[in-house]
């Protein structure tokens, strides 16, 4: 049995979170060279979804804005999965992280609107901040990963004006 598929190669992978209905087209122009697109949840319109669909394979989990939306209510609220041989676990409210991460190297939250990104015993735990409108004073961003053969190569936040 041979290596998964883009196995060898490297996978740029877009994370996003709290677009709350709106999808900015900076954000869309930045996740062009993306394969992969991370939602971890508050997307409201599932138009969002549909769209980016367009641009990549997209794994996205509810967030508790979410919960009220046709079409998004019935996402996940936590998803485990692979890319590049790198596992992943995301939900949408750091306080969901269940205890066993086992074998998971990256963990993808937001809720919080604000971006963090911590290594913890070699374990990547990634807020990518509020991809939509600015919410409290805060920065709009979001990030990009790089993974190749099983590891994660790069993190880079991404920030836009408010």
């Amino acid at each position: 049995m041979g290596m998964p598929e883009g196995f060898d190669n490297v996978v740029n992978i877009a994370v996003l979170s709290d677009s709350h209905g709106f999808l900015r087209r900076e954000v869309v122009a930045e996740i062009q060279d993306c394969t992969h697109i991370l939602h971890a949840g508050d997307i409201i319109r599932e138009t969002d979804l549909d769209e980016l669909r367009l641009y990549g394979f997209i794994y996205a989990v509810r967030g508790n804005n979410d919960l009220w939306q046709d079409g998004l209510r019935d996402l996940a609220g936590i998803l485990r999965f692979e890319i590049g041989g790198v596992r992943f676990l995301m939900v949408h409210d750091r306080w969901d992280v269940p205890r066993n991460l086992a074998g998971v190297q990256a963990v993808i939250f937001g809720h919080t609107h604000q971006y963090s990104e911590e290594w913890r015993d070699g374990q990547l735990w990634l807020n990518p901040g509020s991809c939509g409108r600015s919410r409290f004073g805060g920065a709009v961003t979001m990030a990009k990963i790089q993974v190749q053969s099983g590891k994660i190569l790069s993190v880079r936040r991404i920030s836009f004006k408010g």
